[in-house]
């Protein structure tokens, strides 16, 4: 009871959302509003193999559904009368082609939530064009700063674009639009761009362009591993450790810490300095272990912390005090739902992800469909449902 009653007291519960399967950015935007309590069903592709694309479909139901059929067309507009949101990853046109753009589903239900999650937009040169991760971040001019001196542009995984700029986006639009919701009794759409998700991330880069943060070239300015003192450095076992000890007392202290003497070094921001500063720091940071800095500097204010594989993060003592890995019940490991809060905290389902179709039945019926009506639906295959209890 003390989960259930914890589950109803979440911030998003009593939302309806319907999360079109997509892959990367789509899903993790469905699995945080999951994760506030929203009831998310996915709409999987029918006929599919069982297997779902989405890694991260916890807390949500599958239905699995043939949308290019008409009756699946159609059964989709019927569920999105009695939903709050839809999320579609489609590229531009795809959705009106089946006759559910949001013209469409805005007449039918006034109040729905239509959020549009693309790379390049709904409208633009490219709208229509695919893309991934690393073009989106190439676009928006954020590719441009990444990467180390005398070398290309390099994309960190895929995470800025895709699940930055564009699943955590579109959740912050879509619990926006919620809020502005209550009170003009409207829904809306939300052309989520991941280009323009990025960008704005980077605001702060277009803000201090002027304060001589970024006038030398890549990879050799203050934030973008220029600096001895924003680096990471090889231990002795093979680990890192990451620098980041910026203002003059946090810099006094990672000089303590190494055994240096400051008044034998030149000025700590003399950038002719940097390259042959770097070498001393990485010498000396080689002659002893991660565990063994971490002692030096565990309690200190340098600003030096070990660089954590996944295998080490969920037990660094840090972590564990605030719990801040959880464990489903097939044992896998992954970060806590964030941010904290204090009195509807999320309460993330524990259940393994939903396979493709499992609850086809259950939400139809939920949503109003008849016995018969599934029935049909089921016997013209325009509907899956899997019953698999197998584990794929």
């Amino acid at each position: 009871l003390g989960a259930r009653q914890a589950t109803s007291a979440m911030a998003l519960s009593g939302v309806k959302v319907l999360e079109l399967a997509g892959l990367a950015p789509a899903p993790l935007c469905g699995m945080i509003l999951a994760d506030f309590g929203a009831r998310v069903v996915r709409v999987d592709r029918a006929p599919s193999s069982a297997l779902p694309t989405d890694a991260q479909g916890r807390g949500k139901r599958s239905l699995a559904l043939d949308l290019k059929r008409p009756q699946g067309a159609a059964a989709l507009r019927r569920l999105c009368r009695a939903a709050d949101v839809l999320i579609e990853p489609f590229r531009h046109g795809v959705m009106e082609k089946l006759g559910l753009g949001p013209e469409v589903l805005l007449q039918e239900n006034p109040r729905l939530i239509y959020a549009r999650l693309t790379g390049f937009g709904q409208t633009g040169k490219y709208a229509k064009s695919a893309g991934h991760d690393i073009n989106y971040l190439s676009l928006s001019g954020v590719l441009s700063k990444l990467g180390r001196k005398n070398e290309n542009p390099y994309a960190p995984l895929n995470l800025l674009a895709d699940f930055a700029g564009g699943g955590i986006m579109c959740a912050l639009g879509i619990v926006t639009a919620l809020y502005e919701r209550t009170k003009s009794g409207r829904g809306q759409v939300i052309d989520a761009s991941m280009v323009e998700g990025v960008a704005y991330l980077s605001s702060f880069l277009w803000k201090t362009q002027n304060m001589g943060f970024w006038d030398q070239p890549r990879g050799q300015n203050l934030l973008d591993s220029g600096a001895p003192f924003y680096e990471t450095y090889k231990t002795s076992d093979g680990k890192f450790m990451a620098v980041g000890a910026i203002e003059p007392q946090f810099y006094a202290q990672l000089i303590k810490g190494l055994g240096l003497d400051s008044d034998k070094l030149p000025n700590q921001l003399s950038y002719s300095d940097w390259p042959e500063m770097k070498k001393k720091f990485a010498s000396i940071f080689a002659q002893k272990t991660q565990a063994e800095w971490c002692s030096v500097f565990d309690g200190t204010d340098a600003c030096v912390t070990p660089v954590l594989s996944f295998d080490d993060v969920a037990s660094h003592p840090h972590n564990k005090q605030r719990s801040s890995f959880i464990k489903n019940d097939q044992e896998e490991i992954s970060p806590r739902p964030a941010p904290l809060l204090s009195r509807t905290p999320a309460v993330p389902s524990l259940k393994r992800d939903p396979f493709v179709g499992e609850h086809t039945e259950e939400i139809l019926l939920e949503y109003g469909f008849t016995k018969e009506e599934i029935a049909k639906l089921c016997s013209d295959k325009v509907v899956v449902i899997n019953k698999s209890k197998a584990n794929l």
